[in-house]
């Protein structure tokens, strides 16, 4: 037997013997890692299959609430309350306080919006749904509530519509004076909306 013979043989005993010793704990692993794998791809592949499912139940139940109005509430609302945990709940809420609204369903409005508001941090909604919380508080009457929830809005890109919507609430509280002082500060905040200048023009007669 040459040198080499016996080279490969001392390594195949060695390796026969590391194998006793730790043969159990490679294959354990080897089958956790497979497990692992094979599981993270099944949790990949459900989170896929549960977004894509969503998606096309959100263009359904939109289509339904654009065609049919408030008549799609109840459908909607079993949406939402499936598909919780996704933007897609939150844009049906959206659109399902839109209608409401429509159909004079102040209460049931506002407590959607105030759930979207609670299910969202997405940076472009939330300025909106406050926006039409304040809106839906003033049509209800309660303007300082309405007042303080503009207030609380520190978005800058919509400085100038909260200002416009707080000038709009002090007309109906009847404080004209607060009213001109808010919309003109909607003009200093960038609104070039020419709507808002026959406002202050009407309340300077």
């Amino acid at each position: 037997m040459s040198i080499f013979d016996a080279d490969e043989e001392q390594q195949v005993e060695a390796i026969k013997d590391w194998w006793r010793a730790n043969g159990k704990a490679v294959v354990i692993g080897v089958v956790v890692g497979i497990g692992g794998l094979i599981g993270w791809r099944y949790y990949q592949d459900k989170i896929t299959n549960e977004q894509e499912a969503a998606s096309h139940g959100y263009s359904a139940v939109i289509e339904d609430i654009q065609s049919q109005g408030i008549a799609a509430e109840t459908s909607a609302q079993t949406f939402i309350d499936a598909n919780d945990k996704t933007s897609y709940a939150v844009l049906t809420s959206l659109q399902l306080a839109k209608v409401q609204v429509e159909a004079n369903k102040l209460d049931d409005a506002l407590a959607q919006l105030k759930w979207a508001q609670a299910h969202t941090d997405d940076e472009a909604l939330t300025p909106l749904i406050a926006y039409r919380i304040a809106r839906v508080l003033s049509a209800q009457g309660q303007y300082d509530e309405a007042i303080t929830k503009i207030t609380s809005m520190k978005s800058k890109s919509w400085s100038a519509r909260n200002q416009e919507l707080m000038g709009d609430v002090y007309l109906l509280k009847g404080d004209k004076e607060s009213a001109v002082k808010a919309y003109t500060q909607a003009q200093q905040d960038g609104s070039t909306d020419q709507a808002l200048q026959i406002k202050i023009d009407d309340l300077a007669k």
